[in-house]
């Protein structure tokens, strides 16, 4: 009988949260029908069925963290049995983290405790030998009391930290691999403190983690690794506004209209072009400048933040990009964003000058190497001549990883970014 096994739907994906099952034991199936809802690290995406016949088990139950490539059910053919309740799926062997010595514990010597006779995924067993976490003393929250990723977040370690017994070695150099780089310690500028964590009061309450908030909060210590710096300039917009509103006009009567967030998506997709040194990302021992110009836009969703991609905006008018933007940002409020469309971005714009913020900094989205923050635009009196005047600005501030971009290098793009912007004909060239 085909296995429906959790897939990878994006590729950040460990596990998946099966959030719903939209078919019942013994429903009649067929390919391309949906069976099932599946909460991601991105958004909440339908699991199609890839075989005609009948659901005849389903394995893991609504609300269970499966790790990919594990059997959450299996199709049958009609006139198989069905079962009844679901089934504990069987165990994996974890192959990713062999014994460093490459042979089995000696008997006469003490180990540290075993984590074997543990119902555990095997995400989890891993997450527990790099953290020297004992399985034993956690009390596992999923399906038959199978420890879950979940489980080891909410854990005091200091309790379930595994007190290792074994001597240490009297050459521990053997156990290096010498071939893989050695991380030197961090300085106490790097150290990240740990949070501090109030014990809860009894009117507090405790909101558990969803895929995205969880995932969304490991991105950004991750990015907090990169050394940030940020640039801002103060861009008369009064030119691009005048520019949407004769486009705008134009555009009516085929009922389009296009918003400062698309052309800032144009006038960004244009400067990217002419500075590829922008459009690239870390690489560890190297610097990748990407080969196309795909930017995301940060779009607020009531869990998270989801970063859907527009591929190719510098092949694309602002029209089309309009279009296109607002059928993601859609799609994304409404969790059903497909893995190509929030993946493969090579820059990100986030623009909260819609809810009144005057400027702001925003957190770069890895791998990416640089994120341009919109603020709000506001009628300011400026100086032309020796005259002063009202027009209408806007700060523009680049958050750039200083790994990738110099200074200099994030004030030029900076600099054609004002240019565009207060030469909107150039949007179009």
């Amino acid at each position: 009988m085909p296995d429906v096994i959790m897939p990878r739907l994006s590729d950040t994906m460990t596990e998946g949260i099966l959030s719903s099952w939209l078919k019942n034991e013994g429903d009649e199936v067929h390919r391309g029908d949906v069976l099932a809802e599946i909460e991601t690290d991105k958004a909440t995406m339908e699991l199609e069925a890839y075989e005609d016949g009948i659901l005849t088990k389903i394995v893991v139950q609504e609300g269970a963290t499966v790790p990919i490539g594990e059997v959450i059910a299996t199709i049958g053919e009609p006139g198989d049995s069905v079962g009844s309740a679901a089934a504990e799926p069987p165990e994996k062997f974890d192959a990713a983290a062999p014994d460093v010595a490459g042979h089995g514990p000696d008997s006469s010597t003490p180990v540290a405790p075993s984590d074997v006779r543990v119902r555990a995924t095997p995400l989890v067993r891993s997450l527990a030998r790099e953290q020297g976490i004992d399985l034993s003393t956690v009390h596992g929250s999923g399906p038959g009391g199978r420890i879950i990723r979940a489980d080891l977040a909410d854990l005091d370690t200091t309790s379930a930290v595994a007190q290792p017994t074994l001597p240490a070695p009297k050459h521990p150099s053997a156990l290096v691999d010498k071939s893989a780089p050695v991380d030197k310690p961090a300085s106490a500028a790097q150290q990240t403190p740990a949070a501090a964590v109030l014990p809860a009061g009894k009117d507090d309450e405790k909101i558990p983690l969803t895929a995205i908030r969880r995932i969304t909060a490991e991105r950004l210590t991750q990015s907090a690794a990169a050394p940030h710096f940020h640039l801002t300039v103060v861009v008369d917009v009064a030119p691009l506004l005048r520019f949407r509103a004769e486009v705008n006009t134009q555009l009516a009567a085929d009922g389009v209209k296009i918003t400062i967030t698309d052309l800032l998506i144009r006038a960004c997709a244009v400067v990217l072009r002419a500075h590829p040194e922008v459009n690239a990302a870390w690489g560890g021992d190297h610097i990748v400048r990407r080969g196309h110009v795909n930017i995301g836009i940060a779009v607020a969703i009531d869990d998270g933040l989801i970063v859907p991609v527009v591929r190719d905006a510098d092949r694309k008018t602002a029209r089309e990009i309009g279009v296109e933007a607002r059928e993601l940002a859609g799609r994304a409020r409404a969790g059903r964003l497909t893995p190509d469309e929030f993946s493969g971005g090579t820059f990100t714009i986030s623009n909260l000058g819609m809810f009144g913020i005057s400027e702001f900094t925003a957190v770069i989205n890895p791998p990416e190497a640089a994120i341009l923050a919109v603020g709000s635009s506001v009628e300011t009196p400026v100086v032309r001549d020796g005259q002063v005047t009202v027009t209408t600005t806007m700060r523009l501030t680049l958050t750039v990883d200083h790994r990738v971009i110099d200074g200099a290098t994030g004030a030029q793009f900076l600099r054609d970014m004002v240019r565009v912007i207060e030469e909107p004909l150039r949007i179009v060239v």
